[in-house]
C-alpha cells in the first residue's frame, strides 16, 4: 500500500514555484506522477514564459479550486516598451517598432493611472477561454480572426518599480480575470509607443505566498525522503 498516494487523496493544497517555459499542466502532470493518483489540479494557470506561485490541489482538496482561483492576485515583471507583439509576450516576435525617445519618466508613471480600479480589457487572441468549444488560441495559431468582448476586470495597484527604456518594471495586485499580458499591449498604446510582457512572475494568491512556495525539484525530494522513511 502506498501511504503517500493516501495522503495526498485525502487533499491537500501545494505551493509550487512554477519552472519558466514549464505549462501549468506540465506541472500538474510531474505533481500527479510523483504522487501516484490522477486527482490532481491547478487553481489558476501561469503561461510558460511566466514563472512563480501555482497552487496546486489534490484529491479531495480539487473541490477547492474555484474557491482559490477567485482570490486576489500579486504579480511583478517587466513590460519593454517600443514594440508590440501578436501574443503580447515574447511567444512570438515583436514588430511594429517605434522609438520611446520622448517618453518621459512621469509620462510612463501618469500612464498606470488610467488602469487601476474597474476597467475593461479584452483577453488576448493567444489565450486558453474557449469560443465555441474551441481554444482561441488554436484558432489563432490558424489564423482564424476571433473577435473577444472586453471583460469587465479590477486592478488594486498598479506602480512601476524601476525605469530603464525600454524596460519598464512594475507590480500589480489584481482580482481575478486579470490578464498581464493585455495590460502591457493596452499600457504600451496608452503611451503612444507599444510595449509587451517581457517577463512574469506571480508572487502572491490570496494569502498563500510565493516565498512559501517549494521548486518542483524540492517536492520531489520531499516525496523521495518521505517513501525511503515510510519502507524503512
Amino acid at each position: 500500500m502506498d501511504e503517500v498516494k493516501n495522503i495526498f487523496e485525502e487533499g491537500r493544497v501545494l505551493l509550487i514555484n512554477k519552472p519558466l517555459e514549464w505549462t501549468s499542466f506540465d506541472a500538474v502532470r510531474k505533481i500527479r506522477n510523483l504522487i501516484r493518483i490522477k486527482k490532481v489540479g491547478h487553481a489558476g494557470t501561469l503561461d510558460p514564459l511566466a514563472t512563480g506561485l501555482l497552487i496546486i490541489c489534490t484529491g479531495k482538496f480539487t473541490k477547492k479550486i474555484n474557491e482559490y482561483m477567485a482570490q486576489e492576485k500579486e504579480y511583478t515583471g517587466t513590460f519593454t516598451l517600443g514594440a508590440t507583439t501578436p501574443t503580447y509576450d515574447l511567444e512570438s516576435k515583436p514588430e511594429s517598432f517605434k522609438s520611446t525617445d520622448s517618453i518621459s519618466n512621469e509620462e510612463i508613471e501618469r500612464a498606470t493611472k488610467k488602469f487601476i480600479g474597474e476597467v475593461f480589457q479584452i483577453p488576448p487572441a493567444h489565450s486558453a477561454i474557449k469560443v465555441k468549444g474551441k481554444r482561441v488560441y488554436e484558432m489563432a495559431r490558424k489564423g482564424i480572426d476571433v473577435k473577444l468582448e472586453p471583460r469587465k476586470i479590477f486592478i488594486k495597484e498598479f506602480s512601476i518599480t524601476k525605469i530603464q527604456l525600454p524596460i519598464v518594471a512594475f507590480r500589480v495586485v489584481c482580482g481575478s480575470g486579470t490578464y498581464i499580458r493585455s495590460l502591457a499591449n493596452d499600457f504600451g498604446a496608452a503611451l503612444g509607443c507599444g510595449a509587451y510582457l517581457s517577463s512574469l512572475c506571480r508572487t502572491r494568491i490570496g494569502d498563500f505566498k510565493l516565498e512559501n512556495a517549494k521548486t518542483i525539484e524540492e517536492f520531489e525530494t520531499e516525496i523521495k525522503e518521505i517513501r525511503m522513511q515510510m519502507d524503512s
